[in-house]
């Protein structure tokens, strides 16, 4: 199924389009009736296309580990490694390109040993306990590759597709091809950590060139989730609708001279969502509704775990009412990015996530929503296994681990291979472009079809090149 809307069309689809010409013949509760009528047909599937094919996956959770894991330390062991620690890079690797010339440092061992993990024995690192019990639901991907040793590049390719800023996320992608299930929710949602500070910032979950409609919406736990989305206190529901058809015979008056204007577009649908959110989104991040028990599966009654423990259990609650894709981000400006001590780092981040994706991972398979829920976990890129001042390590973006669970996939087992030291991926590699090809593959989209016309090209979120879906994931 071809995907692309032609280039004399809205590009936010008919149906949104005669929204905005039907508001001009009504107003006030009919003025709902047809706004209502209209989010019908768009569940309907008349703008928005359904999957090319059966899909394995109907939403995503994608944990994302910003700053760069060590694979090296976690789900990577590497026997040379450990007994060549303290020596130099022997020449036979030929040359490394590296950030801080750190390419003749000698070589730094696993930090802490590895151990056979569940019935599987996948060697899990013991920075990671609660995840290890987990071992036989996960597919860790040994071979990934990206293409830049930097963050912001590396973090954009890892979302984007593309090391370039300005390219639609994975999320987006998603919210594009296939929509919300829940008229009342966004479609893609990101619960970033409230540390701030991502490399390359925002874009990562932007829109691109797509039509602002389908960016992320970040959202928080508590009773604010949106700011500045409830309505200031006195103003009636009533009241507010009144204000928001006023608003739109405006916007709309503003819109029919510039009919291919989508940010305006998306502000506009943003207002409505906006009112509908108003009641569902409190609803949906409201922890208070989750049992003691619950809570202490995932960590939240402790301050260490807490925050991250938080997001994970507010990805499943949103999953549960039709969004189609949550990200969570773990890792401030800096976050898993282990320059000066690979132990002081990981310690304090693996401490902070592994029992809360542990407990989500528990949590769907329990539900039963594991069997078509994909939830991703990965950063940017690995770390190298030379050392950077002795006890640290640089960014490696030429093998590193990711690793995939539920929605099918076979779990208990390894994909690929680095190298004997962990430098690059050697057997069976995945680079950034063929995993995004897996993923939309999972979600039912045929990767070479799902385009959007730009600038005279069809884009794609895999790049201009064929990428393969990589089927040994899928088994």
């Amino acid at each position: 199924m071809n995907h692309s809307p032609t280039a004399k069309t809205n590009p936010i689809g008919p149906g949104l389009k005669r929204r905005y010409f039907l508001r001009s013949a009504a107003g006030g509760a009919s003025l709902l009736g047809m706004s209502m009528l209209d989010n019908q047909r768009i569940r309907a599937r008349e703008s928005i296309p359904q999957p090319d094919f059966p899909p394995r996956a109907k939403r995503v959770i994608w944990l994302f580990m910003h700053g760069g894991p060590s694979h090296v330390d976690l789900f990577d062991p590497k026997p040379a490694l450990k007994k060549y620690g303290g020596s130099p890079l022997p020449d036979s690797f030929g040359n490394v390109m590296t950030r801080r010339r750190v390419a003749k440092n000698p070589l730094l061992g696993p930090i802490r040993p590895f151990r056979p993990r569940g019935e599987s024995g996948i060697e899990i690192s013991d920075f990671l306990p609660e995840i290890s019990t987990i071992a036989d639901d996960i597919c860790v991907i040994r071979s990934l590759h990206g293409d830049s040793v930097n963050h912001p590049q590396s973090v954009y390719q890892m979302n984007t597709g593309s090391i370039l800023m300005g390219h639609p996320s994975f999320g987006s992608w998603l919210a594009y091809g296939l929509g919300t299930e829940n008229e009342n929710m966004p479609a893609f949602v990101v619960l970033p950590d409230p540390r701030g500070g991502l490399k390359g910032g925002p874009a990562a979950w932007g829109n691109g060139f797509l039509p602002a409609v389908y960016q992320g919406t970040t959202m928080r736990a508590g009773k604010t989730p949106i700011l500045n989305l409830n309505s200031p206190a006195g103003i009636s529901d009533q009241r507010q609708r009144s204000t928001l058809d006023l608003l739109s015979q405006f916007n709309r008056r503003h819109f029919e001279q510039r009919d291919s204007d989508d940010d305006l577009a998306a502000r506009m649908e943003s207002y409505e969502l906006a009112f509908r959110m108003q009641s569902a989104a409190p609803e949906a991040v409201d922890l208070s509704q989750e049992s003691a028990a619950t809570l202490s599966h995932y960590g939240i009654d402790h301050p260490t775990t807490r925050d991250f423990g938080q997001r994970c259990l507010l990805a499943r609650r949103l999953i549960e009412r039709g969004v189609r894709i949550v990200q969570v981000y773990s890792g401030d400006t800096n976050g898993w990015d282990a320059h000066q001590d690979v132990d002081q780092n990981h310690t304090e981040y693996c401490a902070r996530t592994d029992k809360p994706v542990a407990a989500l991972i528990k949590d769907l398979k329990r539900s039963g929503l594991l069997d078509d829920t994909l939830v991703i976990w990965c950063g940017e890129f690995g770390r190298m296994p030379m050392s950077e001042q002795g006890k640290g390590r640089d960014h490696n973006p030429w093998g590193y681990c990711g690793w995939l669970a539920g929605a099918g996939i076979s779990g208990g087992r390894t994909y690929g291979a680095t190298d004997d030291i962990g430098l690059r991926a050697t057997e069976d590699t995945v680079h950034v472009n063929e995993f995004h090809a897996t993923l939309l593959h999972l979600m039912g989209l045929n990767p070479l079809g799902l385009s959007y016309p730009h600038n005279g090209l069809d884009e794609r979120l895999i790049g201009p090149s064929e990428v393969d879906v990589v089927e040994g994931l899928l088994s």
